[in-house]
């Protein structure tokens, strides 16, 4: 498993239920790191999507500890215990929320964090990764700047991948 996710230098990721800073390119590097792939998510993360319909072209398993919970077109899990017992999801990202960050990154092999050199206002936070026994900075990108049409313009961002040297075996 890895984790995608954008982040604040505080490593905020979320404010109110929504992203801090919407950048197309960076959207554009989601899509491309998740299409064709299994992505687990949380149930509030899948309500701030449109229509709070899974995402297409990929395998979507919501977690939720509500046992009613249901969603079309999606699988839903309701303890860690049933996600590790999923065939297929060795290579799955994951895609938030903070509570599913924090719960799955552990068994994760390696983070795709887009860093965002800029402070939000947030409510929501991913664990310092860089300060975590065990990770360590594999690459990082240059140095792009978000465009006019983004949420942010001017804003500087770069994509930084952290591997984490022992991760929790996802095998049962």
């Amino acid at each position: 498993m890895f984790i995608i996710a954008s982040a604040d230098r505080n490593y905020g990721i979320g404010n109110r239920g929504g992203l801090l800073c919407r950048v197309s390119a960076d959207m554009k590097n989601f899509r491309a790191l998740t299409e064709g792939k299994t992505v687990i998510l949380g149930s509030k993360t899948l309500a701030t999507f449109p229509g709070g319909r899974p995402l297409k072209n990929r395998r979507n398993i919501i977690m939720s500890r509500r046992p009613e919970y249901t969603v079309e077109g999606a699988e839903v899990v309701h303890s860690l215990e049933e996600l590790l017992a999923l065939p297929g999801i060795s290579d799955a990202a994951v895609i938030g929320g903070e509570g599913i960050y924090r719960l799955l990154l552990p068994y994760c092999d390696r983070a795709v964090i887009t860093e965002f050199d800029a402070e939000f206002p947030a409510d929501a936070f991913l664990p310092k990764i860089p300060d975590l026994p065990g990770w360590e900075k594999e690459s990082e990108s240059g140095t792009f700047y978000a465009a006019e049409n983004d949420s942010s313009p001017g804003t500087a961002w770069r994509i930084v991948t952290y591997t984490n040297r022992s991760p929790r075996s996802i095998v049962q």
